[in-house]
């Protein structure tokens, strides 16, 4: 017989009845039923109740073992009695009576529980993460990400991409966070980066001739933590394709990862024919580029019905160049509580509040407008809000105004609020949307200058022509998947043409010396028959966390960060020894405590 184990913990069933077998282990937990001792034994693959009693050798021994110590045990398979079988677990119809014994490994009171699922502080559970791992949701996380990962890659073969690894160690290149610099020992005050993505290596690997790559790719971003980002490293599905278009590209990513959300998505339904929605329009109606089509809830500019209306407010607001009213309709949300209630969110989200209008049946039985916003810009107005946003008695809208950036992301909150606690959204379902159209370059509101507002590598819509005129409104070929809420993939046709992403990058305050100091491989490169190209990339680990229905990343990341980026377990980041920063020719020069 083999020496830990004939079987898993997963394997014996009733047709085992009779046989001898060697399990191996961690004790789950000891149960003592007053004379016979119960210990559910667990592996990677389940759970086997063992029992032992005191006629057994093995009894002394098993009296000793405490959960989560790792054991051997041998012992004849027998059937549970009726009354006792387990539906919940696939051992369930059998136990092993236990003959003999051997300790593996011992474990010492344990940091924090295993058994049970129990809620227990982030910090402990990171600090000591292979206990945290063998809980049963942590561990059924870390197999479904190995799956996801095993089927995207197949996906990808099976439509003829072929899979190339990219260098870790490379030169910093601009992807919108900051870089991992490393330091060159043999050139003394030269630095690598850590690459935030194969971005010029993917393109190069098209200007070579591979027309379609893919890789599983680690990516590097010096960035403050989110529930939905690390803080330091993650991996995306990266692709990239040959003479395509952006329908192609489109065409080519849905049934790759709609098919992935189908099989390990629980059955939860996945749309098809994935809707394309401009980034302005999705900015419009949900104050957001990664909205939760979920909810049905789209918003609307209003501003019309409050110019030189009898509410102050908004009318000398619309004065000011650049300001609107937009509207958050609310079916079903005809209440004052219910409207005091998200006045009350908006308050507390750093706005002066949140104007509202319900409409509710009047005495008479007529339809009647309430709240204070009614009551100042009277019948007619409101009447022709209602008709707009198509409400009925028992609805209720919402009012927010001034320049967008001021509260659109007050108003994608409240929508979002508004449909779930409305019942509105479904929220059993995934819902795919392209958002498309993206603007290229943005002015910093501090400083008034351009730069890059997504992707630098991206063609511009209408090309060369499009850069002579302003600059804030060049779209560009780019593009978001979003799902459920949570932006999954990124991608663009990219700027082949070497005139154009020099144009492009001077707009954006860098000169030609400086594109090719920096991005010198590529400008060579495209002087030597540079295909048309385009792609994307696709984060895996949110991915994952939406399909193991997660609201925080690091659940679904085997050794992840903490909030502060720091790894409690290896002690990272850590000093540094002077003798290594010496063969590095680096000297601190540390803020002062």
């Amino acid at each position: 017989m083999h020496p830990y184990r004939s079987h898993t913990c997963g394997d014996l069933r009733a047709t085992h009845v009779g046989e001898t077998t060697r399990l191996s282990g961690w004790v789950h937990r000891v149960r003592d039923h007053g004379g016979l001792l119960f210990i559910d034994l667990r592996d990677h693959y389940g759970i086997t109740q063992c029992v032992v009693d005191p006629d057994s050798s093995a009894f002394n021994l098993a009296e000793t073992v405490r959960s989560e110590w790792c054991i051997r045990i041998d012992g004849d398979v027998k059937k549970r009695t009726e009354e006792t079988i387990n539906p919940e677990l696939p051992t369930g119809e059998v136990e092993i009576f236990i003959r003999d014994m051997e300790i593996l490994g011992a474990a010492k009171e344990l940091p924090l529980p295993v058994f049970g699922e129990l809620e227990y502080p982030e910090e402990v559970r990171l600090k000591h993460r292979y206990l945290d791992l063998r809980r049963e949701k942590l561990h059924n996380n870390m197999i479904l990400r190995s799956q996801v990962v095993a089927d995207l890659r197949q996906r990808m073969w099976d439509i003829g991409f072929n899979e190339f690894q990219t260098p870790i160690i490379t030169a910093s290149s601009p992807e919108g966070a900051r870089d991992f610099l490393v330091p060159s020992r043999l050139h003394p005050g030269k630095f690598y980066a850590l690459p935030q993505a194969p971005q010029q290596f993917k393109q190069l690997i098209m200007v070579s001739g591979f027309d379609k790559y893919f890789q599983i790719a680690p990516c590097f971003r010096d960035e403050d933590p989110r529930a939905d980002r690390s803080p330091t490293d993650f991996y995306q599905l990266d692709v990239e394709m040959s003479f395509v278009t952006q329908q192609d590209v489109f065409d080519t990513m849905e049934p790759v990862l709609a098919g992935c959300f189908e099989k390990f998505g629980g059955g939860r339904p996945v749309n098809r024919g994935w809707p394309q929605i401009a980034y302005k329009d999705s900015m419009l109606w949900y104050g957001s580029d990664k909205p939760d089509l979920r909810n049905p809830i789209k918003m609307q500019i209003v501003s019309e019905h409050f110019a030189g209306s009898g509410f102050a407010i908004f009318a000398k607001l619309l004065e000011q160049p650049g300001t609107e009213i937009r509207a958050i309709p609310a079916p079903k949300g005809g209440s004052r509580k219910f409207c005091d209630r998200m006045n009350k969110f908006a308050q507390e989200e750093g706005l002066p509040g949140m104007g509202y209008i319900f409409w509710r049946k009047a005495e008479d039985g007529s339809m009647e407008a309430a709240g204070p916003l009614a009551k100042n810009i009277g019948p007619e107005r409101t009447e022709a809000i209602r008709v707009q946003l198509g409400l009925e008695v028992g609805d209720a809208a919402f009012f927010l105004g001034g320049k967008p950036k001021s509260f659109q992301r007050v108003a994608a909150k409240a929508r979002d609020i508004i449909g779930e606690e409305l019942g509105l959204s479904d929220l059993d379902r995934f819902e795919f949307a392209w958002i498309v159209d993206f603007p290229i370059f943005e002015r910093d509101e501090d400083t008034g200058e351009i730069d890059f507002e997504h992707n630098p590598f991206s063609m511009p819509q209408g090309g060369l022509e499009a850069l002579q005129g302003d600059p804030l409104d060049v779209r560009g070929y780019q593009y978001d998947l979003t799902c459920n809420g949570h932006e999954l993939l990124s991608g663009a046709i990219r700027n082949h043409r070497l005139e154009i992403m020099y144009k492009a990058f001077e707009i954006a305050g860098y000169s030609k010396d400086e594109v090719d100091r920096r991005f010198g491989g590529m400008a060579t490169a495209f002087q030597y028959g540079a295909p048309p190209h385009g792609g994307c990339a696709a984060g895996i680990d949110r991915i994952v966390m939406l399909l193991a229905n997660e609201i925080n990343i690091r659940e679904v990341i085997m050794f992840p960060m903490n909030q502060r980026a720091e790894d409690l377990m290896m002690n990272a980041p850590s000093e540094p020894e002077m003798q290594h920063l010496r063969e590095l020719n680096i000297r601190l020069n540390l803020p002062e405590a």
